[in-house]
């Protein structure tokens, strides 16, 4: 039986493996044409037969995604999509629920690997070949506490563990739950800087972050002058501890001016007692 290399045309061929020769995971019509050599008609047929066969795929106007050859007949492609990021949006950095993953902060791998960027994209998701993106639009006043990680001599930009737990917090929707930030709070307490956590939490201007951060580490019994510090600011009115979780109350809150609608069993479960 063909392979499915075999299938392809020479011009085909030449443009995947220049590409891939060039470690381009993303590349524009103008590089087809560059390497091609040939008229614009010419280049288009090429790219709309590699589209047909899945081998390409169009992300936005003139700009194409390469599923290399390493992904096999299926188009299967395992290799890690942060590499693939930057080419996507600028700026940006992986976050939420895939920076969970990647700090140890959970066990759970996510299918989604979240962009953040300050970018409003026409596209929110975007598949590639296997790998699921999802693009969160943050404000610019937002948009820090980045740090630069490497992968296979390549780097590429993640939330800090302490602007993970910030996002998380303020977004539990993009990472799982509140569960899973109590949980990776809970694994890496002693790789936090619980000072800058704070810090975060107030830079990113929204009141309940902060909150939910004194309530958490009081329920997980750590850092209580942090979570006294916390209480002493006597927030005013009453917001929702999990927003994503039941809109039924079970109790206040007054220490930090939340409504409970999750308790403490259930949110630690994963302790296993």
């Amino acid at each position: 039986m063909a392979t499915k290399e075999l299938k392809l045309g020479r011009m085909e061929l030449t443009l995947l493996f220049t590409l891939e020769k060039e470690e381009k995971s993303v590349f524009k019509i103008e590089d087809a044409r560059r390497i091609l050599k040939s008229s614009p008609a010419s280049v288009k047929n090429v790219l709309y037969r590699l589209r047909n066969k899945r081998r390409v795929e169009e992300i936005e106007r003139g700009k194409y995604l390469l599923i290399p050859a390493k992904s096999g007949i299926e188009g299967k492609w395992a290799e890690t999509p942060f590499l693939i990021a930057s080419e996507l949006v600028q700026p940006y950095y992986i976050g939420f629920w895939s920076a969970l993953n990647y700090w140890g902060m959970t066990e759970q791998v996510p299918n989604v690997t979240y962009i953040i960027t300050t970018k409003r994209k026409k596209r929110k998701e975007l598949r590639y070949g296997p790998i699921n993106f999802e693009f969160i639009t943050l404000s610019k006043k937002r948009f820090f506490g980045i740090t630069e990680e490497k992968i296979e001599g390549r780097t590429f930009n993640i939330s800090s563990k302490e602007k993970t737990v910030v996002d998380c917090l303020l977004y539990p929707q993009y990472c799982g739950g509140i569960d899973e930030v109590i949980k990776g709070i809970w694994e890496v307490q002693s790789e936090l800087d619980f000072e800058k956590v704070l810090g975060y939490s107030k830079k990113v201007d929204v009141n309940v972050v902060t909150r939910r951060i004194g309530y958490i580490l009081e329920m997980l019994g750590i850092k209580t002058e942090m979570t006294e510090k916390i209480a002493k600011a006597n927030p005013k009115g009453f917001m929702w501890l999990d927003p994503i979780g039941p809109k039924k109350i079970l109790d206040y809150s007054k220490k930090y001016g939340l409504i409970l609608n999750r308790t403490k069993k259930d949110m630690t479960s994963w302790m296993g007692y």
